[in-house]
């Protein structure tokens, strides 16, 4: 699988907005925030242009009932290693990605997840906008198998920046889980 990465484009931010009205169509009073994550999200950030998407709703409902919402809008379901989130793909009818949505429950520590730490940090740190825009295009050299293989690859930068944005809030670093097959950190 080739990975295409491109410079940032304002177009972005205007789907972001366009699918978030849609979203709204669908779900209505079930929404407690929608927000724009992922690299598309971040301001002169070269990304894969799709647009990701929070959809945080008061009670996470069952992948079935989210399927049948979305059917008709080109989403399709994509299974995920995520626990408690239900993860959608739309592509047009040529078969281009556009955006992936991620249906989560909302509760009183949305403001500190990863994907909301991760994207606002960068947003005031073009230093860090630079380095992980280096670190996407060397990886996006290589054919990957799947898009997880590329993603694995980003996730120690990732971290870090998330322990970065947690003490600048002066909260604790997330202590990492261990490996299940090589026990180690």
């Amino acid at each position: 699988m080739k990975i295409e990465i491109k410079a940032h484009s304002d177009n972005w931010k205007r789907e972001f907005e366009e699918e978030r009205l849609v979203l709204q169509d669908i779900f209505q009073e079930e929404i407690r925030v929608i927000e724009h994550i992922g690299s598309t999200s971040v301001p002169q950030l070269r990304a894969k242009p799709v647009i990701d998407i929070f959809l945080a709703v008061s009670h996470l409902r069952s992948m079935s009932y989210y399927k049948n919402k979305l059917k008709k809008f080109n989403y399709r379901y994509s299974r995920t290693d995520m626990s408690n989130r239900h993860l959608f793909s739309k592509y047009t009818a040529e078969e281009v990605w556009t955006h992936n949505l991620h249906i989560i429950p909302y509760d009183e520590n949305f403001y500190l997840r990863n994907e909301l730490l991760f994207r606002d940090y960068l947003r005031n740190n073009p230093e860090y906008v630079f380095k992980y825009s280096v670190l996407k295009e060397q990886l996006a050299i290589k054919n990957y198998q799947t898009i997880e293989d590329y993603t694995k690859l980003k996730s120690q930068f990732i971290q870090s920046v998330v322990d970065r944005a947690l003490i600048e809030k002066g909260l604790q670093k997330r202590v990492p889980l261990l490996d299940p097959i090589n026990r180690s950190i």
